[in-house]
């Protein structure tokens, strides 16, 4: 079956343009996925996730790009999010679901007044990497662009803040300042993400290929090496058996991905238990 993949690969478009937008995914999934694992800021995470679709759905209803509103949205819920972990106390919890609440519902409330809503509302959750254009190519590219440089630019202070906040403070480093950076750079490979796996499944697959990898390893330069490489193998078996079976891409690349750690957890336990 695979085999079968691989050759439509050479032959059709959209699959090279699919394999493509996977790659791009999952280098910026690596980089991004890392942090969101290291910080256990996965909720964090799935509230700016789902909050995206209000930007998708308020652009596509004032017909704007939706990559745009998308960006815009999910670049001030990270923000907002990013000062409430700071600043929200005890409701933090509260407020985050709140906000990924109500941001889906505008989402799907604005689609839902827009002329061929239900096929847009089922790409923008599901994800159809399938329909990935060049111009997708281009935007998703620039977006992991920019994500490497926020990395390459923040590397030492993002570590700094996740492995020990006070001491960075007492370094003299603006944690909240920092913190907010890091979630805008995760903010932006969910944009990215988006057009992979879709909103619903975004969480998901940032969290698989980094849980992984921090089974391999401790240091987050590997950490980082290894979920790049876990996330393009997991898009490209998923896009096999997808493409083969006739599967939900977005569902079949989440699976593949879930399997894969369940099994490497199941494989690290076996080892401990013989050393």
């Amino acid at each position: 079956m695979m085999m079968e993949f691989f050759n439509a690969v050479l032959t059709f478009n959209f699959l090279q343009n699919a394999l493509a937008a996977a790659f791009l995914a999952s280098f910026s999934c690596g980089i991004s996925g890392t942090f969101v694992h290291i910080n256990r800021i996965t909720f964090i995470t799935g509230g700016i996730a789902h909050a995206v679709l209000g930007g998708v759905g308020a652009a596509v209803f004032f017909g704007f790009s939706p990559m745009a509103g998308a960006i815009a949205v999910s670049i001030v819920f990270a923000v907002i999010l990013g000062l409430i972990r700071f600043n929200g106390g005890q409701h933090e919890d509260t407020v985050i679901s709140a906000l990924w609440g109500c941001g889906m519902s505008a989402g799907i409330i604005f689609i839902y007044f827009s002329p061929g809503y239900a096929v847009n509302l089922s790409n923008y959750l599901f994800g159809n990497i399938l329909l990935v254009s060049k111009g997708d190519l281009i935007s998703l590219s620039i977006l992991a662009a920019v994500v490497f440089l926020i990395m390459a630019v923040f590397y030492r202070q993002f570590a700094a803040v996740s492995f020990d906040e006070e001491y960075a403070r007492i370094r003299g480093l603006k944690s909240s300042i920092i913190y907010i950076v890091m979630l805008i750079m995760i903010a932006l490979t969910i944009v990215v993400l988006m057009k992979v796996v879709g909103l619903i499944l975004v969480i998901a697959f940032l969290s698989f290929p980094s849980a992984t990898a921090s089974i391999f390893s401790s240091k987050i330069p590997k950490i980082m090496l290894l979920s790049f490489v876990f996330s393009f193998v997991f898009s490209l078996t998923g896009l096999g058996v997808s493409y083969s079976y006739n599967l939900p891409t977005g569902a079949a690349i989440t699976l593949v991905a879930g399997f894969v750690y369940i099994i490497s957890i199941m494989i690290r336990r076996y080892y401990e238990k013989l050393f």
